[in-house]
């Protein structure tokens, strides 16, 4: 493998800034020191003036794949995401078929492996009959178990209480939850319905898709992990409401912990005039008082992980009225951009923002030697330029929906480099031939 030295880097990990060199070998961080000879068969690149971090962990993404390649696949998918600075990403069960036992999970690692620039895990996803799937699942193939507990496609949604019980009770791994009340979203939608037709406009989506739906079914999730001392994720945190079931602190003090998505903390309902069908997803993006609280959340500590949930459609099934439309948006490649713009505008700190993104991530689940800049450990490394510009129409749109949300927009720093498991996967604008992403690993 390549050996490279990043040379003058401003290095943010573990909540210090140094000033460092980083030798990467047999695509692992063989040194870090404030000086470092270069070997002779290294490359060498000048970080100098940006931050090295430790690249995402985007714990929460759709890639489509199997059954679902038309929208998406895990090559188009990864290559979005490490030009986007996500080194490692976890994907969700609700495909073709649904990822519910183990040989599921077997052929989906197989499926992935030699074809993804990134590294690479698959959830067991619940239904509301195969727990003994959950109980027997093997712990190295999977990070968690993911429970639509809102609606989902297919045979995903678990809504039968003893189902739910028994999950919370027995699963052997971290549960992850999607938390949004089915009942009360259908009531919603009969009675937009009623007053509308089928000429429903965008800006009914967070009154269909509630505050209330969310809150009843995240506090429900949390009642039940408390009653079963389980490990409880929950995704896509929208709501202030909501945010005050949580506790501020470090995350290695909770068996709780919450999520925000890279397009919570971006776009309000107001964005609904402008984007329409575009920024429709699930659950809905919400007001402006909102947004702040989440952002607010970050910075407090409150919300744990950040993550995207990327979930892309093709534009023609997005271009559609409200109903026909698919909720789910493309993400990954400007997801770190995003993020931190809210770091230049002081909502949250660089540091935070790597506890969030890597280090949080990595340790709620398990992921072994990753999410850290560690001697020893896979370099997985992102460089930035915060004072540089990505400007979204002038790049191409990695993503195989070939559409992106941000439209129209200019993030106010740039991804320079993107290593994963010591490959040089994307530098200055351009990917890499050849970059092949590894399994994740659990230390379990």
């Amino acid at each position: 493998m390549s050996c490279y030295l990043i040379t003058n880097a401003r290095l943010v990990n573990e909540g210090q800034r140094t000033e460092s060199d980083v030798l990467i070998e047999n695509g692992r961080i063989a040194k870090i020191a404030a000086s470092i000879d270069a070997p002779a068969n290294a490359q060498v690149i000048d970080a100098e003036g940006k931050f090295l971090l430790p690249g995402m962990i985007d714990d929460q993404v759709h890639f489509r794949e199997p059954g679902l390649t038309e929208k998406a696949d895990v090559t188009s998918e990864s290559r979005a995401a490490v030009a986007g600075g996500i080194t490692s990403f976890m994907d969700m069960p609700n495909v073709k078929p649904p990822t519910i036992d183990n040989d599921a999970l077997a052929a989906k690692l197989a499926m992935a492996k030699g074809r993804t620039m990134a590294n690479y895990g698959f959830y067991l996803g619940a239904t509301n009959d195969n727990i003994e799937a959950i109980k027997g699942v093997d712990v190295r193939l999977a990070p968690a178990i993911k429970i639509f507990m809102g609606a989902s496609t297919g045979k995903m949604l678990v809504d039968n209480e003893a189902a739910l019980e028994a999950i919370f009770e027995h699963a052997p791994l971290p549960i992850l939850t999607h938390c949004e009340d089915t009942p009360m979203i259908e009531a919603n939608a009969a009675r937009a319905r009623e007053q509308y037709g089928d000429d429903v406009p965008m800006s009914e989506h967070p009154v269909i898709r509630s505050r209330e739906a969310c809150y009843a079914s995240s506090s429900k999730a949390i009642a039940l992990a408390r009653r079963h001392d389980a490990r409880l994720h929950i995704l896509h945190i929208t709501t202030a409401d909501e945010l005050d079931q949580f506790s501020a602190g470090p995350m290695a003090d909770k068996r709780i912990t919450a999520e925000a998505c890279v397009h919570h903390l971006f776009f309000t309902e107001a964005d609904y005039a402008a984007r329409g069908t575009l920024i429709k997803c699930n659950p809905a993006i919400k007001s402006a008082a909102d947004r702040a609280a989440l952002l607010k959340a970050v910075g407090d500590d409150v919300i744990d992980v950040l993550a995207t949930d990327h979930a892309p459609h093709l534009l023609e099934e997005k271009n559609n009225s409200y109903f026909k439309a698919p909720a789910g948006l493309p993400l990954v490649q400007h997801a770190l951009v995003s993020l931190l713009d809210h770091v230049n505008d002081g909502h949250f700190t660089l540091e935070q923002l790597v506890q969030k993104s890597a280090h949080n991530v990595a340790d709620r689940f398990d992921i072994a030697e990753r999410g850290y800049i560690r001697e020893g450990y896979w370099a997985d490394l992102v460089v930035v330029d915060m004072n540089g510009r990505s400007v979204v129409d002038d790049e191409p749109v990695l993503a195989k929906c070939g559409w992106t949300p941000f439209a129209g927009h200019t993030f106010r720093s740039r991804v320079v480099s993107t290593f994963v498991s010591g490959q040089l996967a994307f530098h200055e604008g351009k990917l890499s031939q050849g970059c092949i992403g590894e399994a994740l690993a659990y230390d379990r």
